[in-house]
């Protein structure tokens, strides 16, 4: 399914394949050769979601766009079954397996790898060529690449990184008592796609 969504229509290249159960919101681009498998979502909440050549999204992941943070794919990256990406930009030739997470700012450098189920945490820097193994986590910039063992040094390093402001806006301290206020905004900057029109393949073509 492709939707306008705030006047945004996505671009998908002539040469690219995306599934019939996929589904491409407003300002995404979908590149030269790539391949959007089922289920999928790629959504530009905001801001746009990139998908770069020869990149194969496979099923049930999503992509997000925000305001503060587009999402950005490069040329030749696989992102896994039910991964998770947030804002985030994944350059050329990465690796992101079943599962992955990447949230807002972090970088996922060229030739970088994520295992199953494996985390780049909020504005996590991970260099080319670095690889996250199963359970472990990426944190920080400089990168911090953390074991399952090493709870005490995953809070640590996480507490600095302030996810609930990040994404959301708030304290961590506070959020609990902000919920009301964080879901008036967050619903109203979602109820935008009452207003989405479906599009035809026709309309959103893309040779360049």
């Amino acid at each position: 399914m492709f939707l306008e969504h705030c006047g945004e229509r996505p671009r998908i290249h002539e040469s690219a394949y995306v599934a019939p159960t996929a589904t491409v919101s407003g300002n995404v681009s979908v590149g030269r050769n790539s391949r959007v498998l089922f289920g999928t979502v790629l959504t530009a909440e905001g801001g746009p979601v990139e998908i770069g050549a020869e990149c194969v999204v496979m099923e049930n992941a999503v992509v997000r766009g925000t305001p503060k943070h587009p999402a950005r794919i490069g040329d030749h990256v696989l992102i896994g079954p039910r991964a998770y990406l947030s804002g985030c930009t994944v350059q050329d030739n990465a690796f992101l397996a079943t599962g992955a997470t990447v949230f807002n700012g972090a970088v996922i450098g060229e030739g970088a790898s994520l295992a199953v189920n494996e985390i780049g945490h909020i504005e996590a820097i991970l260099p080319a060529g670095a690889r996250v193994p199963i359970g472990w986590i990426a944190v920080g910039d400089p990168v911090e690449i953390i074991s399952p063992q090493e709870d005490e040094k995953r809070r640590e390093l996480m507490e600095p990184q302030d996810f609930y402001r990040t994404v959301f806006g708030a304290d961590r301290e506070s959020v609990g008592q902000m919920m009301p206020e964080i879901m008036r905004r967050y619903t109203r900057s979602l109820g935008s796609h009452r207003m989405d029109c479906t599009l035809d393949i026709e309309q959103i073509a893309d040779g360049d």
